[in-house]
């Protein structure tokens, strides 16, 4: 039996272990490694952000603004991010949470992610209207 998330540590392996295959991944790595330009950085910076999402704790406390992020990142690969960007991006997700742990937290990483890309796809869906000239 897997043990649930617990702590910063197991964190670090659970978002280390997802980007090392999310940087392989056909569709999402020549995003990803196309914008991150400090993959240590980023990986500290997205480990504060999900210990503050699962344990409300850690540096990344009133922090974080992922929707502006994402913003950005769509209008700097031309408008070109649809539904299975993260439709990939969660199925990878999910299957690392299911390969590394099990429990009520890692049910929460799993619940958290599947709402924030619901939420970011339409916002940049969105912005995309908002940012054309009207006529």
């Amino acid at each position: 039996m897997k043990s649930d998330i617990q702590n910063r540590e197991d964190i670090e392996t659970l978002v280390h272990t997802f980007y090392g295959q999310v940087r392989q991944h056909p569709r999402l790595g020549p995003i990803f490694n196309g914008i991150i330009t400090n993959w240590p950085e980023h990986l500290e910076r997205l480990c504060d952000f999900w210990e503050m999402i699962l344990f409300q704790s850690g540096p990344g406390k009133n922090k974080f603004n992922p929707m502006k992020a994402h913003k950005m990142v769509d209008q700097q690969v031309g408008n070109t991010i649809d539904q299975v960007h993260f439709g990939n991006w969660l199925e990878l997700w999910f299957s690392t949470l299911d390969q590394l742990f099990e429990g009520k937290v890692a049910h929460h990483a799993k619940e958290h992610a599947r709402n924030m890309a619901g939420i970011l796809f339409m916002r940049i869906y969105e912005s995309r209207s908002e940012d054309r000239p009207s006529d």
